[in-house]
């Protein structure tokens, strides 16, 4: 590692510091700001009462104790507890709890997505103009263009009320292959026109033109040499997919019953459980800050060429 690319890392995660102290001021600030408060919707409760309610969660204190205390604790992951569970539930309890079925979800709907979007991507540029480069495309921007409650409404029928082979929630293992496919079905589309758009670039170069006269093979051309310079486009965009996809889809994870943050997400704004809100939000953050960073890494790893500034 030279001192250049050294020094970018080093200058990237001081970004990523300032970039995390911003979004947790907006976050909070932006809480602030919602009419009512976190006790609001509770029945009956008397001033008494709540004025014990906002002593323990430390909301009697002034706005600025409160965000500098809130700031200090949210950059090592300390987001508070609960208002609406139960006992005292740590929020970043309740993330990795969620995490365990969001992550697995994701992760194999993340890899599903970037292995086949290559693969159709980069083969329908092969067969630029051909019926199978239209069939590939037609595909891609049907998947593009149709909802993710769409695509899950259909495979839940198809596959639970008609031919009944999967179950309808995330109970079971089985029950996690449905909102995997709806997962990746959106991003697969974006990597394959990606893949398709730089790798068409990539065949019109010189060095490909001098591989196909030396005889080289299709699979050989393709992968090997075109490839490779032709998935900058394709990191730039999977980094933060994979974070959104980890983090799960709010609808998604909603229809099929999976017990992911992304329901935690949605009873949260439900139940007006600020702390769980803003910690799910600044988590979000951290997921994305970092696969950003991961992805500008991989251009130098992928395309030794590419100078990072």
């Amino acid at each position: 590692m030279n001192k250049k690319f050294l020094f970018y890392i080093i200058k990237r995660i001081l970004l990523a510091f300032v970039t995390v102290v911003i979004v947790i001021s907006v976050t909070f600030f932006a809480m602030q700001l919602i009419p009512g408060g976190p006790f609001t919707s509770e029945r009956a409760v008397s001033p008494e009462s709540l004025a014990r309610l906002e002593a323990m969660y430390g909301l009697d204190q002034p706005i600025m104790v409160q965000y500098f205390r809130y700031l200090q604790n949210a950059i090592v992951f300390n987001f508070g507890y609960s208002i609406k569970s139960r006992g005292a539930v740590a929020v970043i309890d309740i993330i990795f709890r969620g995490m365990r079925y969001s992550a697995a979800t994701g992760i194999i709907a993340a890899s599903i997505a970037i292995l086949l979007g290559v693969i159709l991507g980069s083969f329908a540029a092969y067969k630029h103009n051909t019926w199978v480069d239209k069939t590939i495309m037609v595909f891609s921007t049907a998947s593009v263009a149709v909802p993710s409650f769409v695509v899950s409404t259909l495979l839940l029928y198809l596959f639970c009320v008609e031919w009944k082979l999967l179950p309808a929630n995330g109970s079971s293992w089985r029950g996690f292959i449905l909102p995997t496919i709806t997962l990746s079905f959106s991003p697969m589309a974006y990597i394959i026109r990606l893949t398709r758009s730089s790798t068409l670039d990539v065949l019109n170069s010189d060095y490909i033109r001098t591989a196909h006269a030396k005889g080289l093979s299709f699979t050989r051309v393709l992968y090997k040499h075109s490839l490779r310079n032709s998935l900058t486009p394709v990191i730039t965009y999977g980094g933060p997919m994979i974070a959104f996809i980890i983090t799960g889809s709010l609808v998604v994870e909603k229809i099929f019953g999976v017990p992911g943050i992304g329901r935690d997400y949605v009873s949260s704004i439900t139940n007006r459980d600020y702390p769980v809100i803003m910690g799910l939000t600044i988590f979000l953050t951290y997921l994305i800050i970092i696969m950003v960073l991961v992805s500008d890494i991989l251009y130098k790893v992928v395309n030794p060429r590419v100078e990072l500034e």
